[in-house]
């Protein structure tokens, strides 16, 4: 990952800092993330690759020199659980050395279950009842 140049402007930009085939990879990662969850929109937060959906960051993306990093990732549950086995790093971190096949059917997975779960938190909570100025 990149470290002591200042933030990138841009998701390309943040690419583009990678050697070319770092670069094509994370471009998949890109591709596979906008495919699996077309509504939602590219940034830049805290310096890596962010999609946003509904104002709620979605998922993140990060070269780094060996691996590219997606997250959060459902590391701890049950239905990922044997595929985050091999890929799962420390607290929801999905990390897919580059050297070895990049699961993307694993990334569209880990894109639609964060898509559910920020919808989920995404909803408005019951109403709270309104005082009245009686009571």
């Amino acid at each position: 990952m990149r470290t002591a140049q200042p933030a990138p402007a841009s998701v390309d930009e943040y690419i583009a800092g990678f050697p070319a085939a770092t670069q094509q990879v994370l471009q998949q990662v890109r591709a596979t993330i906008r495919a699996a969850a077309p509504d939602a929109e590219e940034a830049i937060s805290y310096q890596i690759p962010t999609f946003k959906l509904r104002g709620r960051q979605l998922v993140y993306f990060a070269g780094f020199d060996r691996h590219v990093s997606v997250y959060p990732a459902p590391v701890a549950n049950p239905e990922f659980a044997e595929d985050m086995a091999v890929y799962g790093s420390g607290r929801g971190t999905a990390k897919f050395p580059l050297n070895r096949p990049i699961p993307f059917d694993l990334i569209t997975r880990i894109v639609r279950f964060r898509i559910a779960e920020t919808l989920r938190l995404a909803e408005p909570k019951g109403r709270k009842k309104q005082r009245t100025p009686e009571g």
